[in-house]
This record gives structure tokens, C-alpha cells and sequence, in this order.
């Protein structure tokens, strides 16, 4: 079954990884930002070499999301960021073909141990399944 596999983050986290610290997270150093992309990159290489990758992408910062909605008239109503420092978003996710909920569990658990600088925030890892057809829904 596929499985998309979610993290989140704040405009807030993004700028500590660049080393701005804020009330919400704490800078970040070098050596932080080396841990973190050696941890997930560990983990893209062992879920390629399993054949469970389907795809898996970082997002760009919060400050840079276009939100796209219809205004009372129909007319598209267009609103860019940034957003609240607060506001979570989508920071990266991963696209998964695993066996069962259990193996993508142990997997989003992995993800969930990132390295990270002490006092920063930590999010759960989210985990939903793709529906593969209209039966999924019922």
C-alpha cells in the first residue's frame, strides 16, 4: 500500500536553519544542518535500496506558498506569503510503498528522531494512506 509520509514546519524553523534564532526555534549551526541532511539522506538511501521510495522532496520556505481560493463573486483570490511564524505547513514529505502500517510507522518513528539544536520545536510525523481508488473512500 502507498503511504504519504509528512513533516511539518514554520517560516520560524526555516530561518533558524539559515541561523536566525526567533521565540519559536533556535538558530541552527553547521554542524546541526549537517546532522539533519545526513539523518534524512541516510533514510532516502535505505528506502531507495528497499524499493519502498516511491518520491520524496523537501519543500521550499513557507514565505514562498501561493494560496489560491475562490472570493464571494468566483473570482480567484490570490494571497502569497509569508505567513505567522506560527502557522505550520507542509516542510517535506515522502511517497511510500510499504507492506503494512506498522513498517511505514517504524519508518515515520525514524524520521521523527532528526537530529535537531536543543529548544526547538518538534512536530509529529504524519502519516496517511493514498487511496488507489473511488472504493477507498467508503
Amino acid at each position: 500500500m502507498k503511504y504519504l509520509v509528512m513533516v511539518e514546519g514554520t517560516q520560524a524553523d526555516y530561518d533558524a536553519m539559515r541561523g536566525k534564532a526567533s521565540e519559536h526555534s533556535p538558530a541552527w549551526s553547521e554542524e546541526e544542518l549537517r546532522a539533519m541532511y545526513a539523518h534524512m539522506n541516510a533514510i532516502n538511501d535505505d528506502l531507495a535500496e528497499s524499493g519502498e521510495l516511491v518520491d520524496g522532496q523537501g519543500l521550499a520556505d513557507p514565505n514562498r506558498t501561493r494560496l489560491v481560493s475562490l472570493g464571494p463573486d468566483g473570482k480567484a483570490v490570490i494571497t502569497d506569503g509569508p505567513y505567522g511564524e506560527t502557522k505550520e505547513l507542509l516542510a517535506g514529505y515522502w511517497v511510500l510503498d510499504c507492506a503494512s502500517l506498522e513498517r511505514v510507522t517504524e519508518i515515520a518513528e525514524r524520521v521523527a528522531r532528526c537530529p535537531q539544536p536543543a529548544g526547538a520545536p518538534e512536530y509529529p510525523v504524519v502519516i496517511r494512506p493514498i487511496m488507489e481508488g473511488a472504493g477507498d473512500i467508503c
